[in-house]
């Protein structure tokens, strides 16, 4: 079976990965029989948040050091990630997508991707590897493909996220949370997770989604 590479980016919806969605990408790999890897960059994160009451604290945290929390210890640092030892890629959001392995939350649309990532999934791409995403981080892969490739995603059903893709040259398909977009002649699939209104068990429903179109 598969062995996945699997890209958080910290812990928690507010500053890092999304753990619902992370947690249950890794139990739905398990589940399908794959194999899989975490890793996350090795940087401090741009922000930190306290979950309990959403505000903003001044502290410093690790993205990977966070992340490991939600891998058990077991990950590596993104710049250890070899494509050829992986058959596909899942990418969990989390607002650690818009806030470590991009900027997007704090420049928007002139907004940089984080440069080991975008070398990864390139390499994952022109090797003709299976990419998933969740939530935000198809926002990053339109990022990297911008002027490259017009690729098929979702953001969930909001129009103005639907126009943002488009404004890059992606062609932005709505879904709801246990829905996914399939591009085919690309190999990406997308799920909006919580870009639409929580719901666990339609979550799980599109995740699943996605990694039955992982190998």
């Amino acid at each position: 079976m598969g062995n996945i590479a699997v890209i958080l980016s910290g812990c928690g919806f507010q500053d890092g990965s999304e753990i619902h969605e992370a947690t249950l990408s890794l139990l739905a790999i398990a589940e399908a029989g794959h194999s899989y890897r975490c890793f996350a960059p090795d940087k401090v994160q741009r922000k930190v948040v306290d979950h309990f009451t959403g505000k903003e604290v001044k502290e410093e945290r690790n993205a990977l050091h966070e992340a490991a929390r939600i891998a058990r210890g077991k990950i590596r640092p993104l710049t250890q990630l070899k494509v050829d030892h992986f058959s596909s890629l899942m990418i969990p959001g989390g607002a650690g997508a818009i806030l470590t392995l991009s900027d997007f939350a704090i420049n928007k649309e002139n907004f940089e991707v984080d440069p080991d990532l975008k070398r990864i999934v390139v390499e994952f791409y022109e090797d003709k590897k299976p990419i998933g995403a969740t939530c935000i981080s198809p926002v990053v892969l339109a990022k990297i493909f911008q002027g490259m490739e017009s690729l098929t995603m979702t953001l969930g059903t909001d129009k103005a996220w639907k126009e943002t893709l488009e404004k890059w040259g992606m062609k932005g398909e709505p879904a709801t949370i246990s829905e996914m977009v399939s591009d085919e002649r690309h190999k990406i699939y997308t799920t909006p997770c919580y870009m639409e209104p929580e719901d666990i068990k339609g979550l799980y429903q599109g995740i699943k989604k996605v990694v039955a179109k992982l190998q």
